[in-house]
């Protein structure tokens, strides 16, 4: 056992204390883990465009004071009661979303969408007491999608972690936790694209590459990048993309484009902006008779998605994703080994590294759109 185990951390963590205001380094109390609970000592987390979302609180119910963070890796500091597949030192990635093992979404084969533990980003409280574990002088800090990794110690539940081998180094694999597993898995769990085949991937920023790095694994022969920021196209090259479409430069639709850019339509297309105009042309640029899209990013909740019946019954398909179809417990260890075994390249996806004390600094590159990923080092 830790010298900690069963006792209050007291340790600095990023507070967001309302909207788009700067981060807060604060030291904050974690209280030890309560029932099927784990507390983590995170070593590296990095920023997510769903945290600059939930920061700047536009489009959803505000709650704060909050510590946010998703993408992570740490080590078990201390468990809870009932824990029984984690010990303390073990090397974990923290996920937003959960698996139980037990409700019929984990023990289905096709679904990863647990019903205890998928992603609630409303919920600041964890599910076994309603109770938040972080507090600065006796006042509640909010828990963020159960995971809350802008802190050098966490809580969360045992369904949202990880186990992964202990070689894996912790500052690369820790962007596995979210937006790269998101975009590779939507490649290669759900579209499926077959050796030489073509795929077009819509939006070319981290979700985006990774779902053109799944394609390059998959040995497609050509992958179309899609993107309104031509700066993007240069850079997308070293993930595989071969041609590059930008909507906004072209006299037609860009599904139009495409189809004749390849013959009738690409085999594979992968949606990763949530903008509904890509999501239709990304099903429209399929090619009929076995073309399949997959749509990843979230729209706006208005959105509705138009497109000519007859399109699906040319024997296109259209699927949606949720964290790249990956139980996170049992498939994200096979997904750090394929980064430790050099199918799958990691660098290339981290931009930048800063200390935690400027954690603000990777707001900045995000809200700048310099970059894709931001290593924050807690140490």
């Amino acid at each position: 056992m830790s010298s900690t185990a069963g006792q209050v951390i007291r340790c600095k963590a990023a507070v967001a204390w309302e909207a788009g205001k700067p981060l807060v380094i604060e030291e904050v109390e974690v209280a030890p883990p309560q029932k099927m609970e784990v507390r983590l000592k995170i070593l590296f987390t990095s920023l997510c465009h769903t945290d600059v979302y939930f920061w700047e609180a536009k489009g959803q119910n505000p709650v704060f004071p909050r510590i946010l963070g998703h993408e992570a890796g740490g080590i078990v500091e201390s468990i809870g009661e009932g824990v029984t597949d984690l010990q303390p030192g073990d090397h974990v990635l923290p996920v937003f979303t959960g698996e139980c093992k037990e409700c019929a979404h984990c023990k289905s084969e096709e679904s990863n969408m647990c019903d205890l533990l998928r992603i609630n980003t409303d919920r600041g409280v964890m599910i076994h007491d309603e109770k938040s574990r972080f507090s600065i002088n006796g006042k509640p800090i909010y828990h963020f999608v159960g995971t809350s990794t802008f802190s050098e110690y966490t809580v969360t539940h045992v369904g949202c972690v990880a186990k992964i081998n202990p070689l894996a180094p912790l500052d690369k694999v820790c962007i596995l936790s979210c937006g790269i597993s998101t975009g590779l898995g939507a490649t290669l769990n759900v579209a499926k694209p077959k050796k030489g085949s073509s795929v077009a991937v819509f939006g070319l920023g981290a979700v985006g590459l990774a779902a053109a790095e799944g394609a390059r694994i998959a040995g497609a022969s050509r992958i179309i990048g899609v993107d309104v920021n031509s700066s993007r196209f240069e850079h997308a090259k070293k993930f595989g993309v071969t041609e590059f479409v930008n909507p906004k430069e072209c006299k037609k639709p860009v599904q139009e484009v495409i189809a004749e850019m390849t013959d009738g339509g690409v085999d594979r297309s992968v949606e990763c902006t949530g903008n509904i105009d890509a999501m239709i042309s990304a099903f429209e640029c399929v090619h009929d008779g076995w073309g399949v899209a997959v749509l990843v990013g979230v729209p706006h909740k208005d959105a509705v998605f138009k497109t000519h019946p007859v399109n699906l019954l040319n024997e296109r398909t259209l699927k949606g994703t949720f964290f790249g179809n990956y139980k996170p417990r049992s498939d994200l260890p096979s997904v750090v080994e394929k980064y430790m075994n050099k199918e799958l390249e990691l660098e290339k996806f981290i931009t930048h590294e800063v200390p935690f004390a400027e954690i603000n600094k990777a707001f900045d590159y995000m809200l700048k759109g310099e970059g894709l990923r931001c290593i924050i080092r807690m140490d």
